[in-house]
C-alpha cells in the first residue's frame, strides 16, 4: 500500500446550528448559533486549539437527483489561548438515504446519526503565527448529528490531517 496517505486525528469541532432557511427548493441557509461550537485538538496533535466559534453559517444544495446535499461553510473561530481569529471554512457531501437525510429534512423520529453519512474537507486560514501551520496543512473530516431533547442541533466533526 506504499504511497496512499494516512490519517492524523487532530480535531473535534462540535457546531450547534439553528433550523434551516429555504432560499430555494434545491439551497438552504443554516445559521450557526453564536458562541456556543467549538473547535478543540486532540491532546497528541502536535497543533493545539481550543477555539470557540463565533459565527458562520453553511449554504447546503440538494444534488438533482435527491441522494446527496453539498455543505459550503464559512465561519470565524477564535483560539482561546492564543486570542488569534482564525476562518474555518469547508466543503463536503450528506447523504440524505439515512439517518442524516432524516435530520436534514426534518422528518419525525430524526436522533443522533452514526458517522459515516457526511463527509468534509476543511480549510483553515490564520494570521496567528502560532496557529499558521494550519494553512499549510490537508485535512478532511468524518461527521454525524447528535440530537439531544431540548438542545440545538449539534453538528460534530473527526477532523484528521493527510499525511504521507
Amino acid at each position: 500500500m506504499s504511497g496512499f496517505p494516512k490519517l492524523v486525528p487532530a480535531f473535534t469541532a462540535r457546531i450547534a446550528i439553528h433550523p434551516p432557511t429555504f432560499i430555494a427548493p434545491t439551497l438552504r441557509h443554516v445559521p450557526f448559533i453564536p458562541e456556543v461550537g467549538t473547535i478543540v485538538s486532540e491532546p497528541s496533535y502536535p497543533i493545539q486549539l481550543n477555539a470557540s466559534i463565533l459565527h458562520g453559517a453553511d449554504f447546503i444544495t440538494t444534488d438533482p437527483d435527491g441522494k446527496h446535499v453539498r455543505l459550503e461553510v464559512q465561519s470565524l473561530a477564535k483560539d482561546k489561548t492564543t486570542d488569534g481569529l482564525i476562518r474555518f471554512n469547508y466543503k463536503g457531501t450528506v447523504s440524505l438515504e439515512g439517518a442524516a437525510g432524516k435530520v436534514l429534512k426534518g422528518e419525525p423520529g430524526a436522533a443522533t446519526t452514526p458517522f459515516g453519512e457526511a463527509f468534509i474537507h476543511p480549510v483553515f486560514q490564520t494570521g496567528t503565527r502560532e496557529l499558521a501551520a494550519l494553512q499549510d496543512k490537508t485535512f478532511v473530516g468524518s461527521g454525524h448529528f447528535v440530537l439531544d431533547e431540548g438542545e440545538p442541533v449539534i453538528v460534530e466533526y473527526k477532523i484528521s490531517e493527510v499525511v504521507a
